[in-house]
């Protein structure tokens, strides 16, 4: 099963977070928050995150960028589970690091859901580049 939709949402004072019942079905009762990548949290059930950090785990040791791509992923990456109310508690230093304060807005993206901050989602999600974003995926393969 995958992740798809968007949902708004707003994280309390002490960090509580709804995570809508579509996604809980398929995150199950434990799942994985971590830094993700253009500033938003990444979610992973636990046989996705299993998988990546298999990935992970297989990078070069000897190699910098592996190093660095490893700590930032695992570093910050948490254990959630969602309360009675569907609610989970987003750690502080990845509160911090995706600058959620209030709004907030969920996003399923196949094998992950992303944790924006509204105000950091609406300045990034501008498509007015995706004819040329279509051209680049298709020579990554991807034909529509």
């Amino acid at each position: 099963m995958m992740f798809m939709g968007e949902y708004n949402h707003t994280i309390d004072a002490k960090g509580r977070l709804i995570i809508p019942s579509k996604f809980r079905e398929v995150l199950g009762d434990t799942f994985v928050v971590t830094k993700g990548l253009d500033g938003c949290l990444f979610v992973f059930d636990n046989e996705e995150w299993a998988a990546f950090e298999e990935k992970l785990k297989a990078l070069p040791l000897t190699n910098k960028d592996a190093r660095k791509f490893v700590r930032f992923f695992l570093a910050g990456a948490a254990e959630a589970e969602a309360d009675r109310q569907g609610r989970i508690l987003v750690p502080n230093v990845l509160r911090e690091f995706a600058q959620l304060e209030k709004d907030v807005v969920l996003i399923g993206v196949a094998s992950r859901i992303e944790i924006w901050s509204r105000e950091r989602f609406e300045g990034t999600a501008s498509y007015d580049d995706m004819d040329e974003i279509a051209e680049h995926m298709a020579q990554l393969g991807l034909g529509i």
